[in-house]
């Protein structure tokens, strides 16, 4: 399997600072053409880049109904954590997909030197949002002027950009570490804390009077849960990666329309996982898997247009500690193409 590269181990801290910071299936089998056999079998592992969530649904789904074995992947996951790092473990080839929260760690990883590159994102906008109260209600950027923000260390990076992307002096806004939870903006301490719109337990104290602020909606627009490989396995193992692509559509398409289910398989797999939590998550996961962009471009869509403005508001921001990395050096489209007429159907 191999060590970690020297690029990868120089370059965690910048992973983990910026990478915190998408019918039924009986009427699918009509869709697709199933060739694969068992002995034609690929063994596709996925690193993710934290623990297993909701974000995985789609693949646990695909797993439990056979439809990555049906597509030719022999399928399995690999946990991350906060002393993961999962980059490198693709990188190495121990696993040959990855998952990341978010795709800036996927430019740093690439300005470092470590050759990953985006297939694809799970989630066509990111969840990342401001959580204010309505009492001081933060609705657009220019309400943050004046405001106390609590926000995860790793994700300062992101305050700095929204304030930047809308003309606002960083000296206009003060910034602090964020707790474990969002106590800081029910005690008055701050005007806003910061987490995922998907993480509905944790959004619960806030009650009635809470007031989001997407960092999509101010014109920092990453993606989320994004896969990814390496430039090899990319260049000479293509068609396991549509294999496993295909396979995870027909899982996230399956859970859209079956998320009860699809959320008891989830909780079978992973009992650690709280069932009723996992209830009320299922359908902002759904909505951020599939909406406007997914009509148009199908599931697991992105664009080039997107990550480029990703890469430039990273460079503006001096973000990259190695070379500015070119839009084809983060991200291609062949993957997509290559499964473009299920993805369509499905988004």
């Amino acid at each position: 399997m191999g060590q970690p590269t020297a690029a990868a181990s120089w370059h965690r801290r910048d992973l983990l600072r910026a990478g915190a910071a998408l019918g039924t299936m009986g009427a699918m089998s009509s869709l697709v053409s199933v060739t694969a056999r068992a002995a034609d079998l690929v063994k596709v592992d996925m690193q993710l880049g934290w623990l297993v969530s909701n974000g995985l649904l789609g693949e646990i789904v695909a797993q439990n109904k056979g439809f990555f074995t049906e597509e030719g992947v022999e399928f399995s996951i690999t946990p991350g954590g906060p002393n993961v790092d999962g980059v490198a473990s693709v990188a190495a080839g121990r696993s040959q997909v990855g998952q990341l929260s978010s795709s800036p760690s996927l430019m740093l990883a690439r300005s470092a030197g470590i050759p990953v590159k985006a297939f694809a994102a799970g989630y066509h906008t990111h969840p990342f949002t401001y959580f204010s109260l309505s009492s001081a209600a933060i609705r657009e950027p220019k309400d943050m002027i004046g405001k106390t923000i609590a926000t995860q260390p790793t994700a300062f990076i992101l305050a700095r950009a929204l304030l930047a992307k809308n003309g606002i002096a960083e000296d206009q806004v003060t910034l602090v570490n964020m707790g474990a939870d969002m106590g800081q903006l029910v005690n008055g301490q701050v005007q806003a804390v910061t987490g995922w719109l998907t993480n509905t337990n944790a959004l619960k104290v806030l009650g009635p009077d809470r007031v989001d602020m997407r960092l999509w909606d101010t014109g920092i627009q990453l993606y989320a849960n994004v896969y990814y490989a390496t430039d090899e396995q990319l260049g000479e193992h293509e068609d396991a990666l549509v294999r496993f692509l295909r396979a995870a559509a027909r899982g996230w398409d399956f859970a859209r329309h079956n998320q009860e289910e699809a959320v008891d398989i989830l909780v079978t797999a992973y009992p650690n996982l709280d069932r009723a939590s996992e209830l009320e998550a299922v359908g902002p996961v759904i909505e951020y898997s599939f909406g406007e962009a997914t009509k148009a471009r199908g599931w697991g869509q992105m664009t080039r247009e997107n990550w480029q403005a990703q890469v430039d508001i990273y460079a503006q921001l001096g973000q990259f500690k190695g070379t500015t990395p070119t839009v084809d050096e983060v991200m291609t489209l062949a993957v997509l193409d290559a499964t473009k007429d299920l993805r369509m159907q499905i988004g």
